[in-house]
């Protein structure tokens, strides 16, 4: 069940105003409050920075809560977080990718002596970057985070492995993050010519916004979503997308895959979300498993969900002749601004 609170609004222009439903009228203008911009601080595989401008068309006027199901970089937290869209909200950031949880928790925690153990990785990256990144995920990484596992597959991430997994990836291939069938991260080193490691400024911003009294990390499925949203809070899913072929399958990039049936109970929790008045926004490929589910669905239909297709470049493929402008899909309740 979903837990109750009252509804918070973002700054309207003069022309704006509440109808007798509590909602905008069409004419309302928004006066984000903007604050320092804040970047993410990981890369990620499908992070959603590029496909912003499209994005912002939907961020409801008004809502309650902000529930962000697959956190991963962040991108769409930190964007709304820079506009002042999120102040005085609550706001509930879940994964189930328990190193990301953990490290943005320790982020949050120990901003200073993570930065701290940054600098000294980018000083031993720069005598030898190679030797360095693979002593540091076979020798210290993949032993340590082992240790630190906890009953209920959380992390408990310390300074140091919060760091230990920052280095990997700004200098692992593509920012990726996989295990292999052990469990162990088995991404190789990139190839980076200046990577950019320790950047105290982004890595305090990230803290601070983490930090926030109202910001929640929470470890665990996107359906638990189904137990926090309750109908006015504003919810953006962005799953590990369907590939389009085969050598763009996004979910091996994660262990365990999300497969289709994980997308099918997705789009159930997405339609009965939308079906309880929350305001939802999805992103994914244009894959013809997700257009079947979304497109021709009776119940994505029954719950008002429209798809949209908007360009978006993808930089993730085996073979770099089709990195590239593609489509993709949104999928949502919300009415786009112009």
């Amino acid at each position: 069940m979903c837990i109750g609170m009252e509804a918070q609004t973002v700054s309207v222009g003069k022309r704006g105003a509440l109808n007798r439903a509590g909602e905008i009228a069409d004419n309302y203008t928004i006066t984000p409050v903007l604050t320092p911009s804040i970047r993410p601080l990981l890369k990620w595989a499908g992070g959603k920075r590029q496909l912003l401008p499209h994005l912002r068309r939907f961020y409801p006027p008004v809502f309650n809560r902000y529930v962000e199901p697959f956190f991963g970089s962040g991108a769409v937290f930190f964007d709304l977080h820079n506009q002042g869209r999120l102040e005085n909200h609550d706001v509930v950031l879940m994964d189930s990718n328990a190193d990301l949880i953990g490290c943005y928790e320790a982020v949050r925690d120990q901003p200073h002596d993570v930065a701290d153990a940054l600098e000294r990785h980018a000083a031993a990256h720069a005598r030898d970057g190679r030797a360095h990144y693979y002593a540091v995920r076979d020798d210290r990484f993949n032993p340590l985070r082992d240790r630190l596992r906890q009953p209920d597959g959380r992390i408990a991430y310390t300074a140091e492995l919060a760091a230990m997994l920052i280095y990997l990836n700004r200098t692992g291939f593509n920012g990726l993050f996989r295990l292999n069938a052990s469990g162990a991260f088995n991404v190789p080193a990139g190839r980076y010519e200046r990577p950019t490691i320790a950047d105290r400024a982004r890595l305090a911003g990230v803290a601070e916004a983490l930090a926030g009294p109202q910001v929640q990390l929470r470890f665990g499925s996107f359906e638990s979503s189904l137990d926090v949203a309750c109908a006015g809070d504003f919810l953006y899913f962005d799953p590990p997308y369907a590939p389009v072929s085969r050598t763009a399958n996004f979910t091996s990039y994660t262990t365990p895959r999300f497969d289709l049936d994980d997308q099918a109970r997705l789009q159930r929790v997405v339609c009965a979300l939308a079906a309880r008045g929350c305001h939802v926004l999805a992103s994914n490929s244009t894959a013809d498993e997700i257009a079947a589910l979304y497109e021709g669905s009776p119940d994505a239909r029954a719950a008002r969900l429209r798809v949209l297709r908007v360009p978006a470049r993808r930089a993730i493929n085996r073979d770099a002749s089709r990195r590239g402008v593609v489509e993709e899909f949104l999928i949502t309740n919300i009415e786009a601004r112009p």
